[in-house]
């Protein structure tokens, strides 16, 4: 005969299973709602690169032309040109920002590479050397620095695909040429 001893033990052993794979349930879920609202604020975020504005002043930020900083000075500094400022600046934060959420862990970096990394890295890429000297000249040594954080993480995986396809490329041209 069973004793109520080893019953309630079963049942002990029951309820605990039972809580254990609720827990798993809520952790599984948790890590996959997290996942859904980063890709969400992710897309939202990177809407601004996506519209016709944010390609347009991609475009026009693109466009500007200098020969060193002095003559950039000459040209686009807020002093001279409050229109380039706005345009830059905007953009700038924007990119700012999305390198501080990702470092935050906020942000799904897959989707910035996919979506945004392009106009991140090339806008990093001209107007790089021109942060770094203002931040010699004017602004805090840390300006901008998310943004030139993740543009760095953008082009590393950018050089780290393009070595990727270009190996694969070489392993089916040869596959091919037997």
């Amino acid at each position: 005969m069973v004793s109520f001893e080893e019953i309630q033990a079963t049942y002990y052993m029951v309820a605990a299973t039972g809580v254990l794979v609720a827990a798993i349930y809520y952790i599984q879920n948790m890590k996959e709602s997290t996942k859904n609202r980063r890709a969400t604020l992710t897309n939202n975020i990177l809407q601004t690169f996506l519209s016709e504005e944010g390609m347009s002043r991609f475009l026009d930020l693109l466009a500007m032309q200098w020969s060193d900083f002095d003559d950039y000075m000459k040209k686009y500094d807020s002093r001279v040109n409050p229109k380039s400022f706005i345009l830059r600046v905007s953009f700038w934060n924007t990119c700012d920002l999305l390198g501080y959420q990702y470092r935050e862990g906020i942000l799904d970096l897959a989707t910035i590479y996919n979506v945004g990394g392009t106009f991140i890295e090339d806008t990093w890429k001209k107007f790089g050397p021109i942060i770094k000297e203002y931040r010699k000249r004017d602004y805090s040594t840390d300006m901008y620095e998310n943004f030139e954080y993740l543009a760095g993480v953008l082009i590393k995986m950018r050089e780290s695909k393009d070595a990727e396809t270009g190996e694969k490329t070489e392993r089916v041209l040869a596959e091919h040429q037997k």
